[in-house]
């Protein structure tokens, strides 16, 4: 979908652009004064349609990828989180050690930020 912006200002810009040719050609600083700024207006008014169509085609990829990844986890939540669960019980298994020592970073952490957010 292309915004009226893009139109619009395609329209003011080759507008512009020809009273300013006019303007050189006729000798007229005041028709090709004008003529500039019409086609600045232009460029200026058919950047911003670019934007908003730029910004609303994003707008509905995002929705498209949410919207994809809602029905995946909807369909293989429970695989997903019964993968993971097996994972985590895994690299435990083989490593207590570190995985102690990971449990207590995260502890002290979430302790500091705790005491932080008291102050």
């Amino acid at each position: 979908m292309v915004d009226t912006d893009r139109i619009v200002g395609a329209a003011k810009d080759l507008g512009g652009r020809a009273q300013g040719a006019v303007g050189d050609a006729v000798g007229s600083d005041r028709d090709s004064l004008e003529g500039r700024y019409r086609e600045a207006e232009g460029r200026t008014q058919r950047l911003y349609g670019q934007a908003k169509d730029t910004v609303r085609d994003v707008a509905d990829d995002l929705g498209g990828y949410a919207s994809d990844a809602y029905d995946r986890v909807s369909r293989n939540g429970g695989t997903y989180l019964r993968d993971g669960r097996e994972r985590v019980q895994s690299q435990v298994g083989d490593n207590p050690f570190l995985a102690l020592l990971i449990a207590g970073a995260v502890g002290y952490g979430l302790a500091l930020l705790v005491n932080n957010a008291r102050r």
